[in-house]
Order: C-alpha cells, then sequence, then structure tokens
C-alpha cells in the first residue's frame, strides 16, 4: 500500500510539473491575494449653525477589462464552437445596457470605443448610485464595481472660495481610488483632518487582479473616519454678502471685488466674499476662480489707513477729538507735493475733522508731530505685513517697507495709504483693534473639529494684543462716527450715504491710486476703492471691510462702497436682533468758523 502510495504520488507529481505546469501557472497568475483598501469617510465643512457646506455621499463607479473579457470569450469559443459568441456584439450590449439604465449621461458610442482598446482595464462611468450599480451587475456579470464617495456642495457657489474643492480623477492611475483628496480652500489645507485614514482588507481576486473571489475576504483592518470641520461662517450671511458684492461690483464696474464681515470682539468671520466665485459640484471646475482674493491678493488701502495716523496721535497726546489745525490746500513732503482730493485755502479742521473729511495734508501734519518711529510702531502692533493666520491657504502678508529703507518721500505716502498693501482681512482687523477697546485678535475661520465619536475640539484662540489703551480706541472709534455724518458748513463726512438710522456708525472710506503697469507710475484714472465700518459704534457687534478694484470712478457709486456698506449693516441689524443705539451720533464740527 505504501509503495502503491507513492508511485501515485510520483505520477501526479510528473503531471503536474510536466503536462499541467503551464496550465496551472496561468491560473496561479490570474489568482492572487490581493490587499485592498478600506474607505475611510471623509468628514464635513458647515457653518457655525451646523448647515452642511460639503459632505460625501457613497458612489459607484463601472469598469470593465477589455483583455480578460476577450479571452474570456476566446476560451468559451474553442469549447462551444456552436455557440460561439462576438466581443464585440458583447461590447455592444454593455453600452446598450449602461444607456438603459443610466440614460442621456451615458454616450453609447463612447462606451463601445473604450470597451474596444487593447488595455488591461478601463474606467467607464462614475457617479453612479449604488442600488442601480447593482442592477447594472446583475445584467452584465463582468462589469467591475468599485466604491467611490463622492462630495457634495449642495449650495454649490456658496462659500466656495474658503470651502474649496476635493475630488478624484477615474483617468489618474496614481490617485488613491477610494479617497477624495482636497483641491483646493479648506479643503485642501485641512485634508488630512478630514480624510481620516482608510483600512485595509486581503481578498483573493482573478483575471489580472480585477474581479474578487467571494467569501475570500480576511485580515480586516477597519477605517478610521475623518473629522467633520465647524466653521465660523454663518450661510445666510455669507449668502447675503455674496450675492449684495456681485450685484455692486458689477453695477460699477469694478474688475473684482472682496468682503468680510467680523464679530467685533472675537476675530471670528461670520462671511467672507468675492465677487467671483465657482461651483465645486461642477464637471469641470473653473481654475481662475478658484482662488480667494480675499486673503490671497493685497492692496494699496488709500484713506482707511488714516486710522494708524489717528491711533498713534492720539495714544502718544500729540492731539485731541476737538483740537484746530491750520490745514493749507498743500503739504510738502521731501520731493513731493500733496494736497487734498478737494481744492480750498488754508482751512481750520478739527482732529475729529481731518479724518471724517480725509485730509490728506492735515493726516500728514498730524503724522510729522508722531514721528516716523512711532508710526512704524504702529504698523507693527496692528499687524500690517504680517499674515493674519486666519487658517486659510495662500494667505498673503501684504507689504510694509521695513524701517531702515524708509526715504523722505515714504512717509509721504505711507499715512495716507499709499506705499504699502493689506489684504481686505488686515483691514479689518485694524478696525476690529478699535471696535475692541484696542486689543487685536486676528481673525479666525475654523471654530472647532468634530470626530466621528461626536468629541468636539475647539480651535486654538488666537492670542490677543493690546495695541492701544482703551481710553485711545474708545476717542477714535467717537472721531470715526462723523464720517457718516451729514451737516451745513462744510460739516459732513465723506460717508453719509453709508449711515444707518437708528445706529451709530463708525467707519472710513478710502480711495488708493493703482499702479498703471505700462508706465510703472500712479495711475489718475485707476483706483481701489476701500470702506470699513463698525456697527454699532457705542456697542460694537460687527466689522465689515470692503474692497473694489479699479471701479468706474465716473459714476457716483464708482467712487465709493459706503451704500453695499449701509446695505449690509441693515442686513446684519435685522438678522441678528442688534439693539439700537442708545442715541444718535453727536454733530460735531469738522471744519471751524
Amino acid at each position: 500500500m505504501l509503495v502503491a502510495s507513492l508511485i501515485a504520488a510520483g505520477l501526479r507529481l510528473v503531471q503536474v510539473q510536466g503536462f499541467e505546469a503551464a496550465a496551472l501557472a496561468a491560473r496561479a497568475e490570474l489568482q492572487r491575494a490581493t490587499e485592498i483598501d478600506v474607505p475611510a469617510t471623509r468628514g464635513s465643512i458647515m457653518d457655525r449653525r451646523g448647515v452642511k457646506l460639503a459632505f460625501s455621499v457613497e458612489s459607484r463607479v463601472l469598469a470593465y477589462q477589455p483583455n480578460a473579457q476577450r479571452k474570456a470569450i476566446e476560451k468559451f469559443n474553442r469549447e462551444h464552437p456552436d455557440a460561439a459568441q462576438n466581443y464585440d456584439e458583447r461590447a455592444g450590449y454593455v453600452a446598450r445596457i449602461l444607456r438603459e439604465e443610466l440614460g442621456t449621461r451615458i454616450n453609447e458610442q463612447e462606451i463601445v470605443d473604450k470597451l474596444r482598446h487593447d488595455t488591461v482595464f478601463v474606467y467607464l462611468v462614475d457617479k453612479v448610485e449604488p442600488a442601480r450599480a447593482r442592477r447594472i451587475q446583475q445584467k452584465i456579470p463582468e462589469i467591475n464595481v468599485e466604491y467611490r464617495a463622492e462630495r457634495e456642495y449642495p449650495n454649490h457657489t456658496l462659500a466656495s472660495n474658503v470651502v474649496g474643492a476635493a475630488s478624484w480623477r477615474m483617468e489618474d492611475p496614481d490617485v488613491e481610488k477610494h479617497n477624495l483628496h482636497g483641491l483646493s480652500g479648506l479643503e485642501l489645507l485641512r485634508d488630512n483632518d478630514l480624510a481620516g485614514t482608510p483600512g485595509r482588507r486581503v481578498v483573493d481576486t482573478q483575471n489580472d487582479g480585477g474581479v474578487v473571489i467571494p467569501g475570500t475576504e480576511r485580515d480586516v483592518q477597519a477605517a478610521t473616519d475623518g473629522a467633520d470641520l465647524e466653521l465660523t461662517i454663518d450661510s445666510d450671511l455669507q449668502y447675503f454678502l455674496q450675492q449684495r458684492l456681485s450685484d455692486y461690483a458689477t453695477r460699477v464696474g469694478a474688475r473684482s471685488a472682496s468682503a468680510v464681515i467680523m464679530d467685533a470682539h472675537t476675530g471670528e468671520i461670520y462671511a467672507l466674499a468675492n465677487d467671483k466665485s465657482f461651483d465645486p459640484s461642477a464637471d469641470e471646475f473653473d481654475i481662475d476662480r478658484m482662488s480667494d482674493p480675499a486673503v490671497t491678493t493685497p492692496y494699496e488701502p488709500g484713506s482707511v489707513n488714516k486710522i494708524v495716523t489717528a491711533l498713534t496721535a492720539i495714544e502718544h497726546g500729540v492731539t485731541t477729538p476737538d483740537a484746530r489745525l491750520q490745514v493749507p490746500g498743500s503739504i510738502r513732503v521731501a520731493d513731493r507735493t500733496i494736497g487734498d482730493a478737494w481744492n480750498h485755502g488754508t482751512l481750520n479742521m478739527t482732529t475729529t475733522g481731518v479724518f471724517a473729511r480725509s485730509s490728506n495734508v492735515g493726516t500728514l501734519m498730524l503724522a510729522q508731530k508722531v514721528g516716523p518711529d512711532r508710526y512704524a510702531d504702529m504698523l507693527n502692533r496692528l499687524g500690517l505685513g504680517q499674515r493674519t493666520g486666519v487658517g486659510l491657504p495662500g494667505e498673503s502678508a501684504g507689504r510694509v517697507p521695513p524701517r531702515v529703507q524708509w526715504s523722505g518721500s515714504t512717509f509721504g505716502n505711507l499715512p495716507i495709504g499709499q506705499g504699502l498693501s493689506m489684504t481686505v482681512l488686515q483691514m479689518a482687523g485694524m478696525y476690529q483693534t478699535i471696535a475692541n477697546d484696542g486689543v487685536r485678535v486676528p481673525p479666525r475661520i475654523v471654530r472647532s473639529k468634530i470626530y466621528p465619536d461626536g468629541t468636539r475640539v475647539a480651535e486654538p484662540r488666537p492670542e490677543p494684543i493690546t495695541v492701544v489703551r482703551k481710553e485711545t480706541a474708545i476717542t477714535v472709534r467717537e472721531m470715526l462716527r462723523a464720517v457718516t455724518q451729514k451737516a451745513p458748513g462744510g460739516n459732513t463726512g465723506t460717508a453719509p450715504n453709508a449711515a444707518l438710522v437708528g445706529y451709530q456708525i463708525s467707519a472710513k472710506t478710502g480711495t488708493a491710486q493703482q499702479v498703471d503697469r505700462t508706465t510703472g507710475r500712479y495711475s489718475s484714472s485707476q483706483y481701489w476703492i476701500t470702506f470699513a465700518g463698525i456697527l454699532p459704534a457705542d456697542n460694537p457687534r460687527f466689522v465689515v471691510g470692503i474692497v473694489l478694484d479699479a471701479p468706474n470712478y465716473g459714476m457716483p457709486e464708482g467712487r465709493t462702497a459706503a451704500p453695499l456698506f449701509h446695505d449690509v449693516a441693515s442686513f446684519l441689524a435685522q438678522t441678528y436682533s442688534i439693539p439700537m443705539s442708545r442715541e444718535p451720533s453727536p454733530v460735531v464740527p469738522l471744519i471751524a468758523p
């Protein structure tokens, strides 16, 4: 019996190694252990009230293995010559079924062309509902069905420059198949938090590793889902700001526009908008609109920067709100002669009037009393020339020339908002400082991170920076109420149309010449129009910053963003039920007789 068994085993060994070796090797090649990702669910991005701005849904991708199916049909035809099959006919059948199940999104000829390729593997269609994919696979057993997570953006363009986009590409074999990846915005910057960690499982596969053999799953490692991000954004306010900003920019013919609304005390951003946005749910993104100019694109601020002189002069006792200055029609600074936006002889102006009427000459007179060193220190305290750390990709620090590089004429430019640049966030941050009684709180846009088990971890709060004394901030804030004042005798501020009935408003307008790239000199027709405002001035709740890029300066509304601020302030007052000011802003003299 032992000899007989050994003889049988030997004969079987000869058969396997000699006669069946090639066939068995081929079968082994087609059946192998494969490690497959267990996908993690990408976290959602939501606004401060829990409204989802981005979330993931499960879907399927349909694929095919043309070469393997050709071989299968050839083998079938050899074994069943009386029932021969045709691969091209099968390709047409597959295309027809897909068209019947998925409708007009399917072009039958394109599917047939893909199936006719001499290739191991080809993707056919993505974004298929799981139930529909199962039905298709019942009709076409050889079709491959892969898990996908599709990113949904239910509000389309809403806050898209902030939220960004995440996607995957069927055509790129190097992209991890089962996981979305951030392309822009918070989807990109916080990709590690959102994506989670995929798990792993081992399965046996056949047909070039593309088809899983049922019942072979083992060594499963569970995936760790990604965390949700809760933003400081209010989606209703964001929608209003985007729409109104875009409408205003179109009406005044601006090349672009950006705006921000932030909490006066915490620095939390309630809305951050650009006039142009993109739809991350579209099949093709508008690449040119995917950036966020509100944080990436600095500009010369113009007269909104006069707050630096105001704060420094009051903080160091150089002047008081009611102090009188003899302001001539122009002033000489180094080799430059600088005048005001309107022609005038010598005026007896109050310090409040200098800023409410936005006098370049009066501002430079005060700046010279302050001195360049104290002025430079205030620029630094206000965070100019430094990134805010808001938590968005591509943030610009703007530019402030180093103190050691200042020439005589530099100090004729900086106090009136030329020769330096900032983002709309940095600009609003200066006014947040006076709204918060002299304490600057850097802005932030992510409120907390929420893990899959429900654990909420608040984002680190930025460290507050004391810029000036409380008394100084309150004094400057009260001075700037006169900007929206309307009174006879030359006592009207530069933005009476920004006033809101029932509320005290502190504000500052700005107009900065743009550099003509052709000549390298300041243009006399293209301007940055800026506006910063505080609502309400007597009990600050919100700070609003607006910038318009080269609006039509020939039309009245193209010279100011005050009407836009008025609309935003009105919406804020109603939406957040902000109590009216206890008393109206007092009318103060700007130009004395």
